[in-house]
């Protein structure tokens, strides 16, 4: 009975270690990240199916606990579709935007700030009340031009003001914001989330930003997924768009990343958001599980520094 219950003692003992190891190997990724401002673009299915979604809250409310400065922002394209058939207007998309008459982009603001925001700040106060919804619209953080006059209401991204996000985040807050910004006229207009992610990015001296998705990454071939490029820089990712290796839905993500680094931030992350805890495996572990991308080569040696570094203090 003595040696059954000194077995399971060592056996309780040994996973607490494991447990322990585990927290001291991200010890050098949490002081790296300590402070830094990290704007995560959350869509596709991580954001409707709930499982999936806990796990992301779970991941940026660890962010935030260990000292980074989490920024969500968000679209919910699949949701505004639903409604927008729901109210009897048409569905229509032209050059990849959406066509967005006055009373559609009533229907976009319901969605994103009245239903996706207010949904997203719920989970993240399931586990402490730190989120704060916005959109663009708000402390007129995001001015825009339109886009392209036949599709409407559609804006381009002019301006961010990033003061109101930069209080928050020094007060401790979580912003979650909804890409709606103000067009040339006082009117709000719908952004995409992406380039809107990216020029928030930029204007926060964001030091990542974070592209969930439904794939895993960028690949040099789609079709064979042992392709997945891990790491590349941002030259290479031009030569990406420029060769038409990528996917059409894959360009304008690459894009927003290539103009938040050309505007100041340091590395962006493609991640598979349907992988749970995709951001902890991303920035806290060797491994990473997405496409990272810096701007040169010497950024990336840096970040292997880093690993390097934490394997030294793993082995003491």
């Amino acid at each position: 009975m003595s040696d059954t219950k000194t077995e399971a003692q060592r056996s309780s003992l040994e996973v607490a270690q494991e447990h322990a190891l585990i927290l001291t190997q991200a010890l050098p990724w949490v002081k790296a990240l300590a402070g830094k401002t990290i704007v995560i673009k959350y869509g596709g299915a991580a954001m409707v199916d709930e499982t999936l979604r806990a796990s992301v809250m779970e991941d940026i409310m660890l962010m935030k606990l260990v000292g980074a400065r989490p920024v969500i922002v968000h679209g919910g394209g699949k949701d505004i579709s639903a409604l927008v058939e729901k109210l009897g207007l048409p569905v229509e998309f032209k050059n990849g935007l959406r066509v967005t008459t006055p009373e559609v982009m009533r229907a976009v603001s319901m969605v994103l700030s009245g239903k996706v925001n207010e949904e997203l700040v719920l989970a993240l106060n399931a586990h402490g009340n730190l989120a704060v919804g916005l959109s663009g619209v708000d402390g007129s953080m995001v001015h825009c031009e339109i886009a392209d006059p036949s599709v409407g209401l559609v804006g381009s991204v002019k301006m961010v003001d990033p003061e109101l996000v930069n209080q928050l985040c020094d007060k401790g807050y979580i912003p979650v914001i909804a890409s709606v910004g103000i067009g040339p006229e006082g009117q709000a207009v719908n952004v995409n989330a992406d380039t809107f992610a990216s020029a928030l990015a930029q204007t926060c001296n964001a030091s990542k930003i974070i592209f969930l998705t439904d794939v895993d990454g960028l690949y040099r071939d789609f079709s064979d997924k042992s392709s997945l490029i891990s790491r590349l820089t941002a030259a290479d990712a031009q030569a990406l768009v420029d060769s038409g290796t990528l996917s059409k839905g894959m360009i304008p993500k690459v894009r927003a990343v290539l103009d938040a680094i050309d505007g100041g931030v340091e590395r962006a992350h493609i991640l598979n958001g349907t992988v749970e805890h995709s951001l902890v495996l991303e920035l806290f572990t060797d491994c990473g599980v997405g496409t990272m991308i810096a701007r040169t080569e010497a950024d990336l040696h840096r970040h292997d520094i880093l690993s390097r570094v934490k394997r030294t203090v793993v082995n003491k």
